[in-house]
């Protein structure tokens, strides 16, 4: 019984010895070893936690994103060191001929003046509600390469693609990746839409400054939504008590709703608002899910205010469409009071400007300015 019982408790210590190390390996985030490199700093994010970037002697630079992998930005005129671990993918300054297939990078690209170093897009001309993106396609400086899942590669070889861009959706198509890497073109894989934090995705903007060498346009840019963060989080107003509803109604008549712990519930939450429907946490990577009308109207029917989704199927103007897709909507005390505003087309594609979108929201919540009607990616319906 002695026996076993000393078995156990030297167990358990091992057991606790291992769990400590494991958990101070991970806070200690110690940066990789290079061969011939010596680690200089890591840059400071505020609210990202996807990715990392480690600096090194030289101008080296060292990426890491979760679960994806990591990249050796190597400076113009200069070579990997011999002995890069395989795994490590290599990317060779000056990237300008990029192919852009994450569509939530383009507007972080635009916020750091690197619209003229991508060259390639996965989406049409039609498809940007960015101008400068539009403008860009419209003049032939970007050309349309094919989507994720279909890319024209002899067009993206024929124009000296330096790097593809791509959301997690690659993965559904494993063999592109495996293609465009067989060509000698990098794959980064950037996951900014899985920041909880909403301003943890515009400071992905940090990291495609990196690659274009244009940290300090990067700092200042984020900083003007970091501000404007503060500025409601300090407000006196920063819990409203309001309560707001964010959906859109579907072709098939059901309501399409943001989960509670989606980034646009966070942006209310954070713009002194309470979202609803609650729908629970969930672990599902999907960051909206479907409703039936009966249903949404009894958990939703009492919200303060609403703000309609029209990015998948257009603005509306009136508060007339908006019943046009649901008479029950007609019961709701935000549609009885007049507190209903729609997102512009552009919203989602604009990833700078969330910092901006929490104080639009907040704006909403507190005004007492009857005739505003028109705000930054929100406008009002009567």
């Amino acid at each position: 019984m002695k026996k076993y019982l000393l078995y156990l408790f030297t167990a358990i210590t091992l057991l606790c010895a291992c769990t400590f190390t494991v958990q101070a390996a991970a806070e200690d985030k110690t940066p990789a070893e290079l061969p011939g490199l010596t680690y200089d700093h890591s840059m400071e994010l505020s609210y990202a936690q996807e990715f990392s970037v480690d600096y090194y002697n030289d101008g080296y630079t060292l990426i890491t994103i979760v679960d994806e992998g990591q990249y050796l930005l190597v400076p113009e005129g200069k070579e990997a060191p011999e002995g890069l671990d395989k795994n490590i993918t290599v990317l060779q300054q000056p990237l300008d001929n990029i192919y852009l297939v994450a569509t939530s990078a383009m507007d972080l690209f635009r916020a750091i003046d690197g619209i003229d170093n991508i060259r390639l897009s996965g989406t049409k001309e039609n498809g940007w509600y960015i101008q400068e993106a539009k403008d860009a396609m419209e003049a032939g400086h970007m050309i349309y390469a094919g989507k994720y899942n279909a890319p024209d590669y002899e067009l993206i070889l024929n124009k000296g693609c330096d790097l593809a861009i791509e959301s997690t959706m690659i993965h559904h198509n494993p063999e592109v990746q495996e293609k465009l890497e067989q060509f000698g073109i990098p794959v980064m894989v950037e996951r900014s839409s899985y920041e909880p934090h909403p301003l943890g995705r515009t400071e992905w903007m940090k990291l495609y400054a990196v690659l274009l060498g244009k940290e300090d346009v990067a700092e200042k840019a984020f900083k003007e939504q970091t501000d404007k963060l503060d500025k409601v989080l300090s407000s006196d107003d920063k819990d409203t008590g309001k309560t707001v509803a964010f959906f859109y109604i579907n072709s098939t008549g059901a309501v399409n709703v943001r989960k509670s712990n989606d980034y646009v519930s966070e942006m209310i939450h954070l713009a002194g608002g309470t979202y609803v429907p609650d729908t629970g946490k969930s672990d599902n990577a999907l960051s909206t899910m479907n409703m039936q009308m009966e249903e949404f109207y009894a958990k939703a029917k009492d919200a303060d205010y609403i703000i309609y989704n029209s990015t998948i199927d257009g603005e509306l103007t009136s508060i007339s469409e908006l019943l046009a897709k649901s008479e029950l909507l007609a019961d709701f005390k935000a549609v009885k009071d007049g507190n209903v505003w729609c997102t512009g087309k552009n919203l989602f594609q604009e990833t700078t400007g969330l910092g901006t979108m929490i104080e639009d929201i907040h704006t909403i919540l507190t005004t007492e300015d009857d005739s505003l009607d028109e705000l930054n990616y929100v406008h009002k319906l009567k």
